[in-house]
């Protein structure tokens, strides 16, 4: 029975190993998702802050870096100090250097 409990907490530690480094990975997709629709787009400065001049909805960036829309959702909100999302897929940019760091660790 005690293989059995160490077989399980080992393969719970996998799992989670496993899950770390898929949602880090992407992250950083999602993050060059925004960094380019930000060069190849442009930003909009107003009142509020810098927008991307495009709308990017959970689903279209669920679909473009390979994630489910929950997903996205959940890193995006792992993301609020430096995105801001509002409805319809406009996003604020909070913190450019905190994505910079994210996207590229030293």
């Amino acid at each position: 029975m005690r293989y059995l409990e160490v077989f399980n907490q080992r393969l719970q530690q996998l799992h989670d190993t496993i899950h770390g480094l898929i949602s880090e990975r992407a992250i950083v997709r999602l993050i060059r998702l925004i960094q380019y629709y930000a060069s190849h787009y442009g930003t909009e400065m107003t009142l509020d802050g810098e927008y991307l001049k495009v709308k990017l909805p959970y689903y279209q960036m669920a679909r473009s870096v390979g994630i489910t829309y929950e997903e996205c959702v959940r890193l995006m909100k792992t993301l609020k100090s430096a995105i801001a999302y509002q409805r319809g897929g406009k996003i604020r940019i909070e913190n450019w250097d905190e994505l910079d760091e994210i996207a590229n660790p030293p």
